[in-house]
């Protein structure tokens, strides 16, 4: 660790061989999370090879000192995501929220819901009809076609023209 402390790179690389295997099963205890493990490891050990040079042997081993400051980084880590969900959780409470106008949702559906009972009285039968049970049925135009006892191409018509005078009387724009 001292030679680490005044820039040895072969020093660093045993120094590393030796504890990113702990270090990494430290941070991984802390975090459970494999990706954020590797991330906080990499991090122990760029501070390792930039402080080394702090390092006492007198107060304990290389390995104890790697290690405390490895979890010390882990235990951050996992301080700054509770504090930042906290944040979150907060703002969405200050947050306003509109309020929902039920009665009011509910009177726009029935007036919706009267709007294309007119329109469709102002189809013909046929019409009427193909559409009622393909769109209020599910039917498909071939079953549509078998239930009226009519060609599938004179049904496709009827329906297409049908929702193209529907359109209009809703007044959706196109």
């Amino acid at each position: 660790m001292v030679l680490v402390g005044r820039g040895d790179d072969a020093a660093f690389e045993s120094l590393y061989e030796a504890v990113s295997g702990p270090v990494m099963g430290l941070v991984y205890q802390v975090l459970r999370d494999p990706a954020q493990s590797e991330e906080v490891t990499q991090d122990v050990l760029v501070e390792v090879w930039r402080t080394a040079g702090r390092f006492r042997p007198e107060r304990g081993s290389a390995m104890t000192w790697v290690l405390m400051l490895a979890h010390r980084r882990a235990v951050d880590r996992v301080r700054s995501a509770q504090a930042r969900g906290e944040r979150e959780r907060k703002l969405a409470l200050l947050e306003p929220m509109a309020p929902f106008d039920e009665v009011g949702e509910q009177v726009e559906a029935r007036l919706e819901h009267q709007q294309v009972r007119r329109c469709l009285e102002t189809l013909t039968e046929l019409q009427r009809e193909s559409v009622t049970l393909a769109y209020y049925r599910g039917l498909t135009y071939r079953q549509v076609a078998e239930s009226l006892s009519q060609p599938v191409s004179a049904v496709k018509a009827r329906i297409r023209d049908a929702l193209i005078r529907l359109r209009d009387c809703l007044g959706v724009a196109r």
